[in-house]
């Protein structure tokens, strides 16, 4: 039998939220959210798993926003970031993009000061019956989060044939996929583990960007949504 490969565990300790783009419990990418905080915890850090239905909100309607404010949903998700050190988001694709569901959180989320997604490392992957594995869908749930100034990192995980790739114990079926999906993981949380943990490397690695903040090219968007 192979052993299943494991992260760092000499890692400093991290926290992170897992968000479920799928309101179904059952869902392929419940159980790739699921995945996710297993392997997160098997290192030695800790996960916290939540879907966008315990983060319900309605609709985003302007008016609604000026005369009750920020609903519930969208406040607990500004307190899930804030205590997180990172974000990872599993997410479904619905005809070539993000659910609905999962955009309109968002959106509420950024109308929030300060702006909760702002330089919040996230993770973002995919579980799809399709050949494609829900990739699309992640392209355009980079959009919003990279606008909002997330740092989406670069190397997504899609999972093809989703409905053929769990075994009974929640790991891949295909090995070099589960040892795919633990490496992109372990390579998120060493990124994670030097912005939290080492600052010099951040501020090096920044001065070698050449990036500056600067608030006219550093956009913080404050109208009302339409």
């Amino acid at each position: 039998m192979t052993t299943q490969p494991l992260g760092r565990t000499d890692r400093e300790p991290l926290d992170l939220l897992v968000l479920s783009g799928s309101a179904r419990e059952g869902s392929l990418n419940y159980r790739l959210a699921q995945l996710a905080v297993k392997t997160v915890r098997e290192t030695g850090s800790q996960a916290r798993l939540v879907t966008v239905r315990e983060l319900a909100v309605p609709d985003y309607d302007g008016d609604a926003e000026a005369a009750e404010g920020v609903p519930d949903g969208a406040l607990r998700l500004k307190e899930l970031l804030e205590d997180a050190d990172a974000m990872v988001i599993a997410s479904p694709e619905y005809n070539a993009s993000m659910p609905g569901v999962l955009k309109n959180l968002i959106d509420w989320g950024s109308r929030i000061r300060p702006q909760p997604f702002h330089g919040k490392h996230t993770l973002v992957m995919s579980a799809s019956p399709s050949m494609s594995g829900g990739n699309r869908g992640l392209w355009a749930l980079r959009v919003p989060l990279e606008h909002l100034g997330a740092d989406v990192y670069p190397d997504m995980f899609s999972l093809a044939q989703g409905h053929q790739g769990f075994k009974a114990d929640g790991t891949l079926t295909d090995e070099a996929l589960q040892s795919r999906f633990v490496d992109n993981i372990d390579n998120f949380m060493n990124l994670v583990e030097a912005a939290k943990h080492y600052p010099c490397v951040k501020k090096a690695w920044v001065e070698y960007l050449g990036e500056r903040p600067d608030p006219a090219i550093d956009r913080e968007e404050s109208g009302t949504l339409a």
